[in-house]
């Protein structure tokens, strides 16, 4: 792979790391469609009588085969789905060298792909960024606004920082000229 490629998952990476950093933590995006629980200790009591294991909960219970029952529980009653973990071994550094890497591999494939394109303008490097970037948002977001019913204030902010991450690795992978005529392969 042509080093340029790797610098520009390097830098780009970084770019958009920042950029989300900065999303996350000085903007309202990284808190955007997210509530705090009240009554808290009482919820917390209750769900460490009933759950004992980590996992992803979808509630209420449904059958599989009656999707006619499943519709009016919904309708009727709460739903939702729920992140439980008995206890977390949380540690902030690791998990910023894990988003880190997430957004690296993300950047270095995505200009790897440029790469083999015939992009030779800055306008066209970017907007394949910003293409690659509209379908990695809305894969996966879309489908849980759809299926789980997360909210659109969540779910609408969420997309844009990831955007607009994409939009950050692209100005590099761009000004680094990664594609066209002037980018090899091998």
């Amino acid at each position: 792979m042509d080093r340029r490629i790797l610098l520009a998952g390097v830098l780009g990476a970084l770019a958009m790391f920042v950029w989300l950093s900065i999303a996350h933590m000085a903007l309202p995006l990284g808190e955007a469609g997210l509530q705090q629980v009240e009554n808290e200790p009482q919820l917390l009591a209750a769900m460490q009588s009933t759950l004992h294991a980590s996992g992803l909960y979808y509630f209420p219970k449904m059958d599989p085969n009656d999707h006619t029952a499943a519709e009016r529980k919904m309708a009727t009653g709460p739903s939702g789905l729920l992140m439980y973990l008995p206890s977390r071994n949380f540690n902030f550094g690791v998990n910023l060298a894990v988003e880190y890497a997430t957004d690296f591999l993300q950047v270095v494939v995505v200009a790897y792909l440029l790469s083999l394109t015939r992009a030779a303008t800055f306008a066209a490097r970017l907007g394949f960024f910003a293409a690659a970037g509209l379908v990695a948002v809305v894969a996966t977001n879309v489908s849980y606004w759809n299926w789980y019913a997360f909210p659109a204030a969540y779910i609408l902010p969420y997309m844009f920082t990831g955007w607009v991450g994409y939009l950050c690795a692209g100005a590099v992978a761009g000004a680094m000229k990664v594609g066209g005529s002037q980018a090899s392969i091998s």
